[in-house]
């Protein structure tokens, strides 16, 4: 599937959506490059959970987790580890095979720790069309996603 969104706003929106329809145990991959709005699409995720915390970037600790939605949310940041291996120090497995919701930023960095049903969420710039549109492409890898069949934007 994908999206074009022109603004933050809408980016939120579409996280939004998405994290209204997660399920417990779900595990959402993002990529693109710096500044495309993977953290806003983390907002959005969050704020469809219910998640009342304010969401940052865990660029420094690799996971935060909140836990005031209808499910946990791990949120980690992979963009400055060096070795898969400080993934599995912090406890990786226990969290994204857990029933909270886990969202890796930068997931392209440790690809081989990624289980095989996930969903992929890229965001892309598009200058062509605009500075502020990005197009985001969401695919999933496991019958337990075919929520996101319902996402309209």
């Amino acid at each position: 599937m994908e999206f074009l969104v022109d603004s933050v706003d809408k980016t939120l929106e579409l996280g939004e959506k998405i994290g209204s329809l997660a399920q417990g145990g779900d595990i959402f991959c993002l990529t693109g490059n710096l500044g495309t709005g993977k953290t806003h699409i983390t907002k959005g995720i969050a704020k469809g959970l219910g998640v009342k915390e304010h969401i940052t970037s865990p660029t420094f600790n690799i996971v935060n987790e909140y836990h005031s939605g209808r499910h946990t949310l791990y949120h980690f940041d992979v963009y400055r580890v060096n070795d898969p291996d400080e993934i599995y120090a912090i406890g990786f497995d226990e969290y994204i095979f857990s029933d909270g919701i886990s969202i890796i930023e930068w997931a392209n960095y440790i690809e081989e720790l990624i289980p095989d049903n996930y969903v992929h969420i890229n965001i892309t710039k598009m200058p062509d069309l605009g500075e502020n549109i990005r197009k985001v492409t969401i695919k999933y890898y496991g019958k337990r996603y075919d929520y996101i069949k319902e996402i309209k934007l």
